[in-house]
Protein backbone atom coordinates (compact mmCIF):
# COMPACT_ATOMS: atom_id res chain seq x y z
CA UNK A 1 0.00 0.00 0.00
CA UNK A 2 2.46 2.67 1.15
CA UNK A 3 4.58 1.67 -1.84
CA UNK A 4 2.04 3.30 -4.10
CA UNK A 5 2.72 6.67 -2.54
CA UNK A 6 6.49 6.66 -3.10
CA UNK A 7 6.86 5.71 -6.75
CA UNK A 8 9.63 7.13 -8.91
CA UNK A 9 12.20 6.32 -11.57
CA UNK A 10 14.85 5.05 -9.16
CA UNK A 11 12.49 2.75 -7.28
CA UNK A 12 11.11 1.43 -10.57
CA UNK A 13 14.60 0.48 -11.81
CA UNK A 14 15.48 -1.31 -8.57
CA UNK A 15 12.12 -3.11 -8.40
CA UNK A 16 12.47 -4.24 -12.02
CA UNK A 17 16.01 -5.45 -11.36
CA UNK A 18 14.90 -7.43 -8.30
CA UNK A 19 12.11 -8.95 -10.39
CA UNK A 20 14.53 -10.03 -13.14
CA UNK A 21 17.00 -11.61 -10.73
CA UNK A 22 14.23 -13.50 -8.93
CA UNK A 23 12.57 -14.51 -12.20
CA UNK A 24 15.84 -16.06 -13.38
CA UNK A 25 16.05 -18.01 -10.11
CA UNK A 26 12.56 -19.30 -10.80
CA UNK A 27 13.34 -20.11 -14.47
CA UNK A 28 17.08 -20.87 -14.46
CA UNK A 29 17.05 -22.18 -18.04
CA UNK A 30 17.04 -18.52 -19.14
CA UNK A 31 20.22 -17.57 -17.27
CA UNK A 32 23.20 -16.47 -19.40
CA UNK A 33 21.10 -16.04 -22.55
CA UNK A 34 21.44 -12.83 -24.53
CA UNK A 35 19.18 -10.33 -22.84
CA UNK A 36 17.53 -7.22 -24.32
CA UNK A 37 15.25 -4.58 -22.82
CA UNK A 38 12.61 -2.73 -24.85
CA UNK A 39 9.77 -0.34 -24.17
CA UNK A 40 8.04 2.80 -25.33
CA UNK A 41 6.81 6.21 -24.21
CA UNK A 42 7.80 6.87 -20.57
CA UNK A 43 9.81 3.64 -20.76
CA UNK A 44 12.19 6.05 -22.49
CA UNK A 45 13.17 6.54 -18.83
CA UNK A 46 12.63 3.02 -17.45
CA UNK A 47 14.56 1.19 -20.16
CA UNK A 48 17.84 3.17 -20.11
CA UNK A 49 17.72 3.38 -16.29
CA UNK A 50 17.25 -0.37 -15.90
CA UNK A 51 19.88 -0.96 -18.60
CA UNK A 52 22.34 1.20 -16.67
CA UNK A 53 21.64 -0.68 -13.44
CA UNK A 54 22.11 -4.09 -15.11
CA UNK A 55 25.26 -2.88 -16.87
CA UNK A 56 26.81 -1.50 -13.68
CA UNK A 57 25.95 -4.60 -11.65
CA UNK A 58 27.52 -6.77 -14.36
CA UNK A 59 30.82 -4.88 -14.25
CA UNK A 60 33.69 -7.20 -13.43
CA UNK A 61 31.48 -10.29 -13.64
CA UNK A 62 33.00 -12.72 -16.13
CA UNK A 63 29.81 -14.62 -16.93
CA UNK A 64 26.80 -12.47 -15.98
CA UNK A 65 23.49 -14.23 -15.35
CA UNK A 66 21.71 -11.26 -16.98
CA UNK A 67 23.73 -11.29 -20.19
CA UNK A 68 22.71 -7.77 -21.22
CA UNK A 69 23.27 -6.93 -24.89
CA UNK A 70 21.15 -3.93 -25.77
CA UNK A 71 17.99 -1.90 -25.52
CA UNK A 72 15.37 -0.44 -27.83
CA UNK A 73 12.90 2.37 -27.12
CA UNK A 74 10.04 3.76 -29.20
CA UNK A 75 8.41 7.22 -29.15
CA UNK A 76 10.45 7.62 -26.03
CA UNK A 77 10.71 10.42 -23.51
CA UNK A 78 14.46 11.15 -23.67
CA UNK A 79 15.30 14.71 -22.70
CA UNK A 80 12.78 17.23 -21.35
CA UNK A 81 14.18 20.31 -23.08
CA UNK A 82 14.61 18.75 -26.53
CA UNK A 83 11.33 16.86 -26.16
CA UNK A 84 9.46 20.12 -25.47
CA UNK A 85 11.09 21.94 -28.39
CA UNK A 86 10.40 19.06 -30.79
CA UNK A 87 6.86 18.45 -29.57
CA UNK A 88 5.67 22.04 -29.97
CA UNK A 89 7.32 22.19 -33.38
CA UNK A 90 5.47 19.02 -34.40
CA UNK A 91 2.10 20.43 -33.28
CA UNK A 92 2.67 23.61 -35.24
CA UNK A 93 4.13 22.05 -38.41
CA UNK A 94 1.33 19.47 -38.50
CA UNK A 95 -1.32 22.16 -38.35
CA UNK A 96 -2.64 21.32 -34.89
CA UNK A 97 -2.12 24.69 -33.16
CA UNK A 98 -2.07 28.43 -33.94
CA UNK A 99 1.04 30.57 -34.48
CA UNK A 100 0.20 32.46 -31.32
CA UNK A 101 -0.04 29.35 -29.14
CA UNK A 102 3.17 27.98 -30.65
CA UNK A 103 5.02 31.12 -29.59
CA UNK A 104 3.55 31.06 -26.09
CA UNK A 105 4.38 27.38 -25.59
CA UNK A 106 7.99 28.10 -26.49
CA UNK A 107 8.16 30.96 -23.99
CA UNK A 108 6.31 29.28 -21.12
CA UNK A 109 7.42 25.65 -21.28
CA UNK A 110 10.72 24.94 -22.94
CA UNK A 111 12.83 25.20 -19.81
CA UNK A 112 10.36 23.40 -17.54
CA UNK A 113 10.63 19.87 -16.22
CA UNK A 114 8.12 17.58 -17.93
CA UNK A 115 6.97 16.04 -14.65
CA UNK A 116 6.27 19.30 -12.85
CA UNK A 117 5.19 22.06 -15.19
CA UNK A 118 4.83 25.73 -14.27
CA UNK A 119 1.38 27.31 -14.01
CA UNK A 120 1.94 29.32 -17.21
CA UNK A 121 3.00 26.24 -19.15
CA UNK A 122 0.00 24.32 -17.88
CA UNK A 123 -2.35 27.08 -18.98
CA UNK A 124 -1.04 27.38 -22.52
CA UNK A 125 -1.02 23.59 -22.85
CA UNK A 126 -4.75 23.66 -22.14
CA UNK A 127 -5.18 26.23 -24.91
CA UNK A 128 -3.17 24.01 -27.28
CA UNK A 129 -5.34 21.04 -26.39
CA UNK A 130 -8.51 23.00 -27.13
CA UNK A 131 -7.07 24.13 -30.48
CA UNK A 132 -6.15 20.57 -31.43
CA UNK A 133 -9.74 19.48 -30.88
CA UNK A 134 -10.94 15.95 -30.32
CA UNK A 135 -8.23 14.15 -32.26
CA UNK A 136 -6.34 11.11 -31.06
CA UNK A 137 -3.10 12.83 -30.04
CA UNK A 138 -1.38 9.42 -30.07
CA UNK A 139 -2.22 8.91 -33.74
CA UNK A 140 -3.20 12.16 -35.38
CA UNK A 141 -4.61 10.79 -38.65
CA UNK A 142 -6.82 7.96 -37.39
CA UNK A 143 -10.41 8.22 -36.10
CA UNK A 144 -11.01 8.42 -32.37
CA UNK A 145 -12.91 5.80 -30.37
CA UNK A 146 -16.62 6.59 -30.56
CA UNK A 147 -17.83 3.32 -29.03
CA UNK A 148 -20.92 3.27 -31.24
CA UNK A 149 -22.68 0.05 -32.19
CA UNK A 150 -20.60 -2.35 -34.26
CA UNK A 151 -22.86 -1.82 -37.25
CA UNK A 152 -22.06 1.86 -37.42
CA UNK A 153 -18.32 1.23 -37.02
CA UNK A 154 -18.31 -1.18 -39.93
CA UNK A 155 -19.85 1.51 -42.09
CA UNK A 156 -17.15 3.98 -41.14
CA UNK A 157 -14.45 1.36 -41.84
CA UNK A 158 -15.79 0.87 -45.33
CA UNK A 159 -15.41 4.58 -46.04
CA UNK A 160 -11.78 4.68 -44.88
CA UNK A 161 -9.83 2.39 -47.19
CA UNK A 162 -6.53 3.93 -45.97
CA UNK A 163 -6.95 2.58 -42.44
CA UNK A 164 -4.80 -0.46 -41.71
CA UNK A 165 -7.02 -3.51 -41.65
CA UNK A 166 -8.12 -4.31 -38.13
CA UNK A 167 -6.97 -1.13 -36.40
CA UNK A 168 -9.43 -0.42 -33.62
CA UNK A 169 -9.20 2.93 -31.84
CA UNK A 170 -11.02 1.51 -28.82
CA UNK A 171 -8.30 -0.94 -27.81
CA UNK A 172 -7.51 0.89 -24.58
CA UNK A 173 -11.13 0.83 -23.45
CA UNK A 174 -11.23 -2.95 -23.85
CA UNK A 175 -8.06 -3.35 -21.78
CA UNK A 176 -9.43 -1.16 -19.01
CA UNK A 177 -12.61 -3.20 -18.88
CA UNK A 178 -10.68 -6.48 -18.97
CA UNK A 179 -8.15 -5.67 -16.25
CA UNK A 180 -10.93 -4.59 -13.89
CA UNK A 181 -12.80 -7.90 -14.10
CA UNK A 182 -12.54 -9.54 -10.65
CA UNK A 183 -11.74 -12.96 -12.16
CA UNK A 184 -8.91 -11.48 -14.25
CA UNK A 185 -7.38 -9.73 -11.24
CA UNK A 186 -7.68 -12.95 -9.29
CA UNK A 187 -5.94 -14.97 -12.02
CA UNK A 188 -3.11 -12.40 -12.13
CA UNK A 189 -2.94 -12.43 -8.32
CA UNK A 190 -3.28 -8.67 -8.68
CA UNK A 191 -4.84 -6.21 -6.25
CA UNK A 192 -4.73 -8.67 -3.35
CA UNK A 193 -4.94 -5.69 -0.99
CA UNK A 194 -8.26 -4.54 -2.44
CA UNK A 195 -7.27 -1.07 -3.69
CA UNK A 196 -10.35 1.21 -3.57
CA UNK A 197 -10.09 2.51 -7.16
CA UNK A 198 -10.08 0.80 -10.54
CA UNK A 199 -7.18 -0.03 -12.82
CA UNK A 200 -6.43 2.53 -15.55
CA UNK A 201 -3.91 2.54 -18.37
CA UNK A 202 -2.55 5.84 -17.07
CA UNK A 203 -2.81 6.26 -13.32
CA UNK A 204 -3.31 9.71 -11.78
CA UNK A 205 -2.65 8.21 -8.36
CA UNK A 206 0.84 7.22 -9.48
CA UNK A 207 1.71 10.33 -11.46
CA UNK A 208 0.52 12.66 -8.68
CA UNK A 209 2.91 11.00 -6.21
CA UNK A 210 5.79 10.46 -8.62
CA UNK A 211 9.03 11.39 -6.87
CA UNK A 212 12.16 11.40 -9.02
CA UNK A 213 12.24 11.92 -12.77
CA UNK A 214 15.56 13.19 -14.14
CA UNK A 215 15.23 15.77 -16.90
CA UNK A 216 17.52 13.91 -19.27
CA UNK A 217 18.47 10.36 -20.18
CA UNK A 218 21.33 11.56 -22.40
CA UNK A 219 24.04 10.93 -19.75
CA UNK A 220 22.90 7.28 -19.54
CA UNK A 221 22.95 7.04 -23.35
CA UNK A 222 26.52 8.35 -23.35
CA UNK A 223 27.61 5.86 -20.70
CA UNK A 224 26.02 2.85 -22.44
CA UNK A 225 27.15 3.88 -25.93
CA UNK A 226 30.71 4.11 -24.59
CA UNK A 227 30.27 0.60 -23.15
CA UNK A 228 29.31 -0.76 -26.58
CA UNK A 229 25.70 -1.60 -25.69
CA UNK A 230 23.41 -1.91 -28.74
CA UNK A 231 20.91 0.96 -28.76
CA UNK A 232 18.02 1.41 -31.19
CA UNK A 233 15.47 4.22 -31.04
CA UNK A 234 12.33 4.03 -33.16
CA UNK A 235 9.47 6.45 -33.74
CA UNK A 236 6.01 6.27 -35.28
CA UNK A 237 5.75 9.55 -37.18
CA UNK A 238 2.02 10.16 -36.60
CA UNK A 239 2.37 10.47 -32.81
CA UNK A 240 2.00 14.00 -31.41
CA UNK A 241 2.58 13.05 -27.76
CA UNK A 242 6.24 12.03 -28.03
CA UNK A 243 6.73 12.89 -31.69
CA UNK A 244 9.57 12.14 -34.07
CA UNK A 245 10.84 15.73 -33.98
CA UNK A 246 11.36 15.45 -30.19
CA UNK A 247 13.34 12.24 -30.69
CA UNK A 248 15.47 13.77 -33.46
CA UNK A 249 16.42 16.82 -31.37
CA UNK A 250 17.29 14.59 -28.41
CA UNK A 251 19.48 12.32 -30.52
CA UNK A 252 21.12 15.31 -32.23
CA UNK A 253 22.16 16.51 -28.77
CA UNK A 254 24.41 13.43 -28.46
CA UNK A 255 26.53 14.66 -31.41
CA UNK A 256 27.19 11.12 -32.66
CA UNK A 257 29.02 10.67 -35.97
CA UNK A 258 26.87 9.21 -38.76
CA UNK A 259 27.76 5.74 -40.03
CA UNK A 260 24.93 5.40 -42.59
CA UNK A 261 23.10 8.44 -43.93
CA UNK A 262 19.33 8.79 -43.72
CA UNK A 263 17.59 6.41 -46.15
CA UNK A 264 14.08 5.02 -46.71
CA UNK A 265 13.54 1.42 -45.58
CA UNK A 266 11.06 -0.85 -47.32
CA UNK A 267 8.47 -3.46 -46.53
CA UNK A 268 6.74 -5.20 -49.45
CA UNK A 269 8.00 -2.58 -51.91
CA UNK A 270 6.49 0.31 -49.94
CA UNK A 271 8.44 2.82 -47.89
CA UNK A 272 7.84 1.67 -44.31
CA UNK A 273 9.84 4.49 -42.75
CA UNK A 274 13.32 5.96 -42.64
CA UNK A 275 16.55 5.02 -40.95
CA UNK A 276 19.86 6.58 -39.91
CA UNK A 277 22.72 4.71 -38.30
CA UNK A 278 24.94 6.65 -35.91
CA UNK A 279 28.08 5.41 -34.20
CA UNK A 280 26.54 3.59 -31.23
CA UNK A 281 22.85 4.22 -31.99
CA UNK A 282 20.35 3.40 -34.74
CA UNK A 283 17.28 5.57 -35.41
CA UNK A 284 14.31 4.04 -37.26
CA UNK A 285 11.05 5.79 -38.13
CA UNK A 286 7.81 3.99 -38.99
CA UNK A 287 5.68 5.82 -41.53
CA UNK A 288 2.09 6.44 -40.48
CA UNK A 289 2.38 4.69 -37.12
CA UNK A 290 1.14 6.34 -33.96
CA UNK A 291 2.53 6.32 -30.43
CA UNK A 292 2.27 2.53 -30.07
CA UNK A 293 3.95 1.44 -33.28
CA UNK A 294 2.98 -2.28 -33.17
CA UNK A 295 -0.69 -1.32 -32.70
CA UNK A 296 -0.73 0.69 -35.94
CA UNK A 297 1.90 -1.07 -38.06
CA UNK A 298 2.23 -4.64 -36.75
CA UNK A 299 4.01 -6.08 -39.79
CA UNK A 300 6.58 -3.28 -39.95
CA UNK A 301 7.05 -3.47 -36.17
CA UNK A 302 7.88 -7.17 -36.43
CA UNK A 303 10.46 -6.42 -39.10
CA UNK A 304 11.96 -3.72 -36.89
CA UNK A 305 12.13 -6.12 -33.96
CA UNK A 306 13.83 -8.84 -36.02
CA UNK A 307 16.42 -6.43 -37.38
CA UNK A 308 17.15 -5.04 -33.92
CA UNK A 309 17.77 -8.53 -32.51
CA UNK A 310 20.00 -9.47 -35.45
CA UNK A 311 21.66 -6.03 -35.39
CA UNK A 312 20.98 -5.72 -39.12
CA UNK A 313 20.21 -2.35 -40.74
CA UNK A 314 16.63 -1.92 -41.98
CA UNK A 315 16.07 -3.29 -45.51
CA UNK A 316 16.69 -1.13 -48.53
CA UNK A 317 14.49 -1.60 -51.59
CA UNK A 318 14.68 -4.81 -53.59
CA UNK A 319 16.40 -4.11 -56.90
CA UNK A 320 13.12 -4.40 -58.77
CA UNK A 321 12.14 -0.91 -57.63
CA UNK A 322 13.11 1.67 -60.23
CA UNK A 323 14.05 5.11 -59.02
CA UNK A 324 13.26 7.67 -61.66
Amino acid sequence: GSDLLTPGDNKTAHDSYAFLVNWLERFPQYKYRDFYIAGESYAGHYVPQLSQLVHRNNKGVRKPILNFKGFMVGNAVIDDYHDFVGTFEYWWTHGLISDDTYQKLQLACEFDSAEHESEACNKINNVAEAEEGLIDAYSIYTPTCKKTSLHRRRLIKGRRPWLPRGYDPCTEQYSTKYYNLPEVQKAFRANVTGIPYSWTACSDVLSDHWKDSPRSMLPIYRELIAAGIRIWVFSGDADSVVPLTATRYSIDALYLPTVTNWYPWYDEEEVAGWCQVYKGLTLVTIRGAGHEVPLHRPQQALKLFEHFLQDKPMPRPAHSIQSF
